[in-house]
């Protein structure tokens, strides 16, 4: 119980980035949060926080550990949770916000067959490219697409993200088709002008190692459906995540293009605060996701004729 403690403490600190606001809100001195800290670290043989009079960082091992630390929690809780719970019905509301153009996609449609699992929970869907503060904000779970900044969140992967080099058939017989990263110089390549997941550029690898480009173009846009259609309509290449373009590429609209250089894809993940005790309706999306998610025959096409 002692070392859960310590653990607890350590992630909250992470959180909260203070020692008083820590112990404030667990009803204790902060010279208790501090003894536990000293403790940990003591146990462990290294420094996990470096703490100054104004104000407390993470060393690197603290940021390896506090990945490990906060998922090993979030399953204890889980796992309590599923004993406890036995007959009880989740209910109460539950706030979710989520990328809007993959949130159309695949969030969005979801939300109502859950809500028909669950009659005595509501649901609100807030659908942004903005990222979210789920914890200032109130949200109980965030849906991200991509590479997750380093966060006191806990997050669940749920599916790998691909990306692709897209092109209209129209464009490609105009100006070429491109067979290295390093001709996109000389194409009209459409960016998204304002998005933390593209803010490194197009990622490659080439002679086995991660690269990424900025390719340059005359238009941008920071809303990725004007891309997408921008490019479905021959202005250009496009890089896009093979929920969004896939349909389009089997319809033969888009040729996907440098594929002997795709990056390894990174993820979709559900994303909630640091709770002791998650509460049955939201452990029970994120179960509902990963179910959907982990269904190889989801990312087919769908009935719609869109897919993911």
């Amino acid at each position: 119980m002692d070392r859960l403690k310590q653990i607890e403490s350590f992630i909250a600190v992470a959180a909260r980035g203070s020692l008083a606001a820590t112990a404030k809100a667990e009803g204790v001195a902060p010279a208790v949060i501090g003894r536990r800290l000293d403790a940990l670290e003591a146990r462990l043989g290294v420094k996990l926080l470096l703490r100054t009079t104004r104000r407390i960082t993470l060393t690197p091992e603290g940021s390896a550990f506090l990945e490990d630390a906060q998922r090993v929690v979030a399953e204890l809780a889980n796992a309590e949770a599923s004993v406890s719970a036995g007959g009880l019905r989740a209910r109460g509301h539950l706030r979710l916000t989520a990328p809007a153009g993959f949130g159309r996609r695949h969030v969005a449609p979801l939300v109502p067959v859950f809500a028909g699992l669950h009659p005595e929970v509501s649901v609100s869907l807030n659908l942004s490219d903005r990222v979210t503060d789920i914890v200032h904000e109130g949200f109980d779970c965030a849906v991200r697409v991509g590479d997750l900044p380093d966060s006191s969140l806990v997050s669940v992967r749920l599916a790998d993200n691909r990306r692709l080099c897209v092109a209209a058939p129209g464009y490609l017989a105009r100006a070429g088709t491109p067979r290295h990263p390093q001709e996109l110089a000389r194409h009209q390549c459409l960016s998204l002008s304002s998005n933390a997941s593209q803010a490194r550029g197009w990622a490659f690898v080439v002679e086995g190692r991660l690269t990424h480009q900025r390719p340059a173009g005359r238009i941008d846009c920071s809303d990725g459906q004007v891309l997408h259609d921008w490019c479905v309509a021959g202005h250009g290449i496009a890089w896009r995540s093979v929920w969004e373009v896939e349909a389009e590429v089997r319809a033969g609209a888009l040729v996907s293009l440098l594929d002997d250089f795709a990056a390894p894809p990174n993820g979709i993940h559900a994303v909630f605060p640091q709770r002791r005790h998650l509460p049955l309706r939201v452990r029970l999306w994120i179960d509902f996701l990963k179910r959907t998610y982990g269904d190889a025959g989801y990312w087919g096409v769908k009935p719609t004729g869109r897919t993911s």
